[in-house]
């Protein structure tokens, strides 16, 4: 059983005036750097436009993350076909727009319904096993989108893809990072809903342990299905939004690598701590393009070695991956956690949300 360390009571403490302010001047910089930097609002730095087209790919790989985390982190499942939920939300939400002539908003409509549709008929087929096979049967799906799926020249417009342009009056890259801002703050606030609700509240029961969720009546079966459905409706989103920040989509970014480095940034991210799957997300997205590297002068370093911004977060993931399993089992959101508590008043402990093991399932395959 995951066993998560709450932070130690201090009855009666409050923050001093000096506390208050440098909570506040945190969470201004916070603020500031989300809401203002891209778009060179108050601010003295310049982001360019390639700054903020890396940063809207940063939020999109958030909402991606965050899908990804509601089958891994609440159902306990492995997903390694993610790539394909994600692939045809850009594509759907492309035709619509380009081929349809539709309004951005309906194809990221579409595609998050599609998204949902495509996980609910192949959760009815892999829920009927667990475990392995389970991931198997995701990983099939994956392989078969690539080879057949996105081979479809009506949708996906051949080797040339399929354009999709931006929504009107957002077509600049500092203007659209702010759908893609808007689209993560929908999907975190349909999180936080879904933990509330009924279903939610079996998926915690689930993630725990499915044995003993099932003997006090929870359809074990029924909450992953719903689990499977919301993460692709929410891989849908991520998708649209991802094709329509490159103004056009192809299948070639869909490939298995890509699912790989989803169920990494989700696992280094920290299971079930949605800030931490944010910010690992974007930890790999930035590094993955780049501009992580070049903030940090480490391109050169890589170079030396011959390891290109592209397969850096399948270099560096996988090793971050083992210092995760390994002495961090909550991931980033676990080294965040004192900080977040801190902020919201209470005294700094560096213990707070220290998770001692990380948990799939232990549903057999």
């Amino acid at each position: 059983m995951t066993e998560i360390l709450t932070p130690a009571l201090a009855p009666g403490f409050r923050p001093t005036t000096a506390g208050w302010a440098a909570r506040g001047a945190v969470m201004t910089l916070l603020v500031w750097a989300v809401l203002c930097y891209p778009a060179n609002f108050l601010s003295p730095f310049s982001a360019s436009g390639s700054d903020a087209n890396a940063l809207a790919e940063a939020a999109v790989f958030a909402v991606i993350g965050l899908s990804l985390n509601v089958l891994l982190g609440y159902a306990g499942q492995i997903s390694l076909g993610h790539q394909a939920f994600v692939g045809m939300g850009a594509f759907t939400s492309a035709y619509v727009v380009t081929q349809m002539g539709q309004e951005f908003y309906a194809g990221l409509v579409l595609a998050a319904v599609i998204g949902g549709l495509q996980a609910l008929l192949l959760g009815l087929v892999a829920l009927r096993v667990s475990g392995l096979y389970f991931s198997l049967i995701t990983l099939s799906y994956g392989v078969m989108a690539q080879e057949c799926l996105f081979s479809i020249k009506e949708l996906t417009g051949g080797t040339a893809g399929q354009a999709a342009p931006r929504p009107s009056g957002f077509e600049s890259d500092h203007a659209y990072y702010y759908i893609c801002l808007a689209g993560l703050a929908l999907v975190i606030y349909l999180d936080w809903r879904l933990v509330r609700s009924k279903g939610g509240r079996a998926l915690l029961a689930l993630r725990e342990n499915p044995r003993v969720a099932a003997s006090f009546g929870i359809n074990v079966r029924a909450a992953t299905l719903l689990a499977f459905v919301v993460s692709g409706v929410f891989a849908g989103i991520g998708g649209s939004l991802l094709a329509h920040r490159d103004l056009a989509v192809s299948a070639t970014p869909f490939q298995f690598r890509l699912a790989l480095v989803f169920v990494i940034m989700t696992v280094v991210g920290g299971l079930r701590n949605r800030m931490g799957v944010v910010v690992g997300s974007a930890f790999f997205s930035l590094l993955g393009s780049g501009k992580l590297l070049a903030a940090l002068h480490l391109e050169g370093a890589l170079e030396t070695i011959d390891i290109t911004p592209e397969i850096a977060p399948l270099v560096i993931g996988p090793l971050l991956l083992i210092v995760t399993l390994t002495m961090y089992p909550g991931g980033l959101g676990q080294q965040l956690t004192p900080v977040r508590e801190w902020l919201r008043g209470k005294r700094f402990d560096r213990k707070a949300g220290a998770v001692r093991e990380i948990q799939i399932t232990d549903v057999r395959a």
